[in-house]
């Protein structure tokens, strides 16, 4: 349950600064009692934010308003350090609904990156559950632990009840990784990686059959070298379905005319960011 109380020092607080175009700034800090938020429109102490409600407007030293609140996890994911570039939450929205994720049950993901996918699996499989999520570089792995503790100490601070400590990050080739998951049972598998191709034979005697692995790849020619290797090693997966997520953006605005408001598309619109490809295993054929 979310606190209903004011901000506190270690909280993680987003500002929203409106500019041109009706679009909006989003800035996120942690809060210190010593800190500034820095803003195109000037500056306001930490100490300001801490013992407010959120949801209140404040003003900046050069007099410019700023919106503050709670991030979401959405937010969060968009805003945190970066190192390789994330899964968008549309597209971890949409993996999510691929693999029909429940409280409890195990995940394996291939390509920690910066810990966006570790976060959304952490809250699908709840504490009861349990997130697998390998990485080759020593970089990306470092960074994606960051990025988790640093959500979930933040959350404890503002919220009653704790973020599950669920996800294993593990530092290594998932393509030599067939040991470690013989005594595994996987509900799911999710794979961001370059050659996903290369994890399916590790993955696939550790995942349930009927169980789902959900890919995430950038480019269709992709998809394609990858169902061909499937075929061609004559894998248990069957391929159901690939997708690309898009968004249309709208802005509304208020006229001086008799209609009050104009809606139109948004000057600035996301475009594509990947393939998402549905692949189901299945058993031998009854006799």
């Amino acid at each position: 349950a979310r606190r209903s109380g004011p901000f506190r020092a270690g909280e993680l607080a987003l500002a929203e600064v409106r500019r041109k175009h009706n679009s909006t700034l989003k800035l996120l800090c942690r809060l210190a009692a010593e800190a500034v938020l820095s803003s195109p429109g000037g500056v306001l102490p930490h100490r300001d934010i801490i013992g407010r409600l959120p949801g209140q407007v404040l003003r900046t030293s050069d007099g410019k308003r700023l919106l503050l609140r709670r991030p979401s996890l959405d937010e969060y994911v968009l805003l945190m350090p970066r190192g390789p570039t994330i899964a968008y939450p549309k597209d971890i929205s949409a993996l999510l609904m691929m693999m029909d994720i429940h409280p409890g049950d195990t995940v394996l993901e291939t390509g920690s990156g910066s810990g966006a996918m570790s976060l959304f699996l952490s809250r699908a499989v709840g504490p009861k559950g349990r997130v697998l999520s390998y990485e080759v570089r020593e970089d990306h792995h470092n960074l994606a632990k960051k990025n988790y503790r640093h959500w979930r100490s933040a959350w404890e601070i503002g919220h009653v009840d704790k973020w599950p400590d669920n996800v294993e990050f593990i530092l290594k080739d998932i393509s030599t990784a067939a040991a470690d998951l013989k005594s595994v049972a996987l509900d799911a598998v999710v794979l961001d990686m370059l050659n996903p191709q290369c994890a399916l034979p590790v993955v696939h005697p550790s995942l349930k059959q009927g169980g789902v692995c959900a890919v995430y790849l950038a480019n269709i020619t992709q998809v394609i070298d990858l169902l061909d290797r499937i075929r061609s090693c004559k894998l248990p997966f069957l391929c159901e379905r690939i997708i690309e997520v898009t968004h249309r953006s709208c802005d509304a605005a208020e006229t001086n005319h008799s209609v009050p408001y104009i809606a139109r598309p948004s000057h600035w619109q996301e475009a594509h960011s990947a393939f998402l490809t549905k692949l189901r295993k299945f058993g031998p054929l009854l006799s």
